[in-house]
């Protein structure tokens, strides 16, 4: 009963608008009243839990992606994926898909992806005559590539959480990634291809394509390299995590400063203070769901689920598609973080108990809660999809729920019916 009084209140807390950290506190606090618990221990956990010397690549991670988002490495990227797919009809559509691919590669923050590709691409693709329904949408899902692709800020906090790899966690999503990006390109090219609107360019000759894919290819090398580099270091055993996420602000500095040209004092302080800002809150939080998922371990809350759900069916299938709608509820409720911090001490052992891979499940949740963010009513990165590309809400539900039906819903059902496109990879990378 103390167990569900807490979760009522976390509920409760979570629909009234209070801060998500206010709301672990509130819920740990309900459970540490009526339940009896030593307070004083329970601080002591939380501290230990977030002194690990892995979670020093939050700060790093969050300051590279902040520094490739002001630096103007975006736009190299963009301007590099448009010379081959952008001179098709609903075209700039799979340009933008690939850009917030490629970007989220360096960065690892779906919200960073979102801000910094989509003011890039969406005044681009008006100008062109795309629908902002369908534009806005598009890049509110295709941003959220960030939770998929390495390195991915969520999946280190998995992998911390559950005590994972970091490496097998980061590598679980590629095959399912690159499946959500041909859908989200196939299904938002479909959506567009009888508007009269749009305008294409112009095709280029022969003898204009390798002049300017050389000149691009140029300008574009060093965002291309930041990935190989980064990504290259941690899984040929040379960077651990942390490390790695040290060398992406070492190399994003520079480049950024001298190479592009769009950092200099004023936007490196600003891309501090947003790192800090960032980081502060995500440790707060990391700080209240470590205690509060230690309380629901303590109040049993694992085997209660596990025996309310068994009650319902014992077929693994159906407690499968449970724990599914389970996770698409929280990521509506929640940021990806603060979803897959309170979720994971929950659930995982669920999975567990079912015979579900731990990195499976970590493939399972990052594809569930990334769903969770563009499903209405409360849909967290639909509503700043919809202020950055100044599209009203009620024009992006339509070609929302269509990429959810033709994508995200695919997506979801190969990683979770077919274990081995989220397994495969780590194991012939020997991570598992």
């Amino acid at each position: 009963m103390t167990a569900i009084i807490a979760f009522l209140v976390l509920v409760i807390t979570l629909i009234i608008g209070v801060p998500i950290p206010l709301t672990f506190f509130a819920a740990s606090l309900t459970i540490i009243i009526l339940g009896g618990y030593n307070y004083v221990a329970l601080l002591s956990y939380g501290f230990n839990s977030s002194s690990s010397i892995i979670l020093i690549a939050i700060p790093l991670f969050i300051l590279a992606g902040s520094v490739m988002e002001k630096s103007g490495i975006s736009e190299s990227l963009v301007n590099f994926v448009d010379l081959f797919v952008g001179r098709v009809k609903g075209g700039l559509n799979a340009v933008m898909v690939l850009s917030c691919a490629a970007f989220s590669a360096i960065s690892g923050s779906g919200f960073a992806t979102l801000s910094c590709v989509g003011s890039i691409m969406l005044p681009k693709m008006y100008k062109n005559g795309y629908p902002k329904g369908v534009s806005s949408a598009l890049i509110s899902s295709a941003s959220l590539l960030g939770v998929l692709f390495p390195p991915s800020l969520t999946k280190l906090m998995f992998a911390f959480v559950s005590g994972q790899s970091v490496l097998a966690a980061f590598v679980a999503t590629v095959i399912p990634g690159i499946i959500l990006i041909i859908l989200l390109s196939a299904t938002s090219m479909w959506l567009v291809r009888k508007d009269p609107n749009i305008r294409v360019d112009k095709r280029m000759t022969r003898q204009e394509f390798a002049p300017e894919l050389k000149k691009r290819t140029v300008n574009a090398t060093p965002a291309l390299l930041a990935p190989i580099i980064i990504l290259g270091g941690i899984y040929g055993g040379f960077l651990t995590p942390t490390e790695a996420a040290a060398v992406s602000v070492v190399y994003s500095v520079p480049i950024g400063w001298w190479i592009y040209k769009g950092l200099n004092t004023k936007t490196m302080k600003e891309c501090l203070i947003s790192a800090g800002t960032t980081t502060g809150v995500v440790m707060i939080m990391l700080f209240s769901v470590m205690v509060l998922s230690q309380l629901f371990t303590r109040e049993n809350v694992p085997q209660m689920i596990l025996n309310a759900m068994t009650a319902v069916s014992d077929n693994p299938i159906i407690i499968v598609l449970m724990i599914n709608l389970f996770l698409i509820a929280v990521g509506m409720f929640m940021d990806d973080i603060s979803a897959i911090l309170l979720t994971t001490p929950i659930i995982l052992p669920i999975a567990i108990a079912i015979g579900i891979h731990p990195i499976h499940y970590a493939a399972i949740m990052s594809v569930n809660l990334s769903m969770g963010c563009v499903m209405p009513p409360t849909a967290p990165f639909l509503y700043l999809g919809s202020r950055i590309g100044g599209a009203p809400i009620n024009e992006m539900l339509r070609p929302t729920m269509w990429l959810i039906l033709f994508a995200w819903i695919p997506t979801l059902l190969l990683t979770t019916f077919i274990p081995e496109m989220s397994l495969i990879v780590p194991r012939v990378l020997g991570l598992i």
